[in-house]
């Protein structure tokens, strides 16, 4: 009988019906790597925006009354990750709790990703000010997860698709440093054949690459499903490339398996599937 106590992760973002993102990904991702899971539910959405048409309930208003019954509770954590947050005000308030989250636990690891742009663009349902502020939101950071295009929007450097070399992807890590977080993963850099995950480490130094093959289509929700093992799996004391090499390897596992049993790309990927494989990879480690 295993009665070591999880770790526990508060999770903050929206929470969609159908399609496997958001929190319906996070939530059974992080338990399957053996932590406690606390959501804090941004906004509800029947089915994610990539469908034709979708339902959504913005729970602004609720975000201040649910974090001080938290407060009245006295519920700390040993990590809260950040994910994608759709007004100015949401983040202010999240900003809020954070800084005191900080000043009380100075320990509590903070993941944030930066969810606002893919493949060159910004999402068009964002506010004006969306970018400056979160520039200064990562700040709270232990760790950020941005992909390229929000690497670059966020250090305004020139976005290109493909190729990025490993002196250009350091000068961005150092950039995204000067804003506040320590650790830091690029996301989604297509090379080839290939998906690349860049991680820097400013305290160590650390520069690197994780490589994995493109095994299929591109699909929505991955990015929460890296983003969610990486986070669950740094509270455990996991390294931080093993962490990403984890991460990229499951979702490739994933996306391979979807697109051969046939999975519409708009559901995600299948990870019910393969959570075992995240267990295993706690004992193996």
């Amino acid at each position: 009988m295993n009665t070591t106590i999880p770790k526990k992760l508060a999770v903050i973002q929206d929470i969609a019906g159908v399609g496997r993102c958001s929190l319906s990904a996070a939530l059974p991702i992080i338990s399957a790597c053996r932590v406690q899971a606390c959501p804090l539910p941004t906004a509800i959405f029947s089915n994610h925006t990539g469908y034709p048409s979708f339902y959504k309930k913005d729970l602004t208003e609720c975000i201040p009354d649910y974090l001080n019954q938290w407060r009245n509770l006295n519920r700390h954590f040993n990590g809260i990750y950040c994910g994608y947050l759709g007004s100015l005000t949401q983040m202010q308030i999240i900003s809020s709790y954070l800084q005191k989250e900080i000043s009380s636990s100075p320990d509590t690891k903070i993941i944030i990703d930066p969810v606002f742009g893919d493949h060159g663009r910004i999402y068009t349902s964002l506010p004006d000010g969306y970018i400056s502020l979160m520039q200064d939101f990562v700040r709270h950071a232990s760790l950020i997860t941005p992909n390229i295009t929000e690497a670059c929007f966020l250090t305004q450097t020139p976005f290109r698709e493909e190729s990025f070399s490993l002196p250009e992807l350091t000068t961005l890590g150092k950039k995204l440093h000067t804003l506040g977080p320590s650790k830091i993963i690029i996301t989604g850099i297509r090379d080839g054949d290939f998906f690349v995950n860049f991680i820097f480490d400013a305290a160590s130094g650390m520069a690197d690459i994780c490589r994995v093959p493109v095994s299929g289509s591109s699909r929505p929700g991955t990015g929460d499903i890296f983003t969610s093992i990486v986070a669950a799996k740094l509270l455990t004391g996991i390294p931080l490339n093993v962490c990403v090499k984890t991460a990229a390897d499951f979702i490739a596992t994933c996306t391979k398996a979807s697109d051969e049993a046939g999975v519409p790309v708009c559901d995600g990927v299948i990870f019910e599937n393969f959570l075992p494989l995240l267990a295993v990879q706690s004992d193996i480690v």
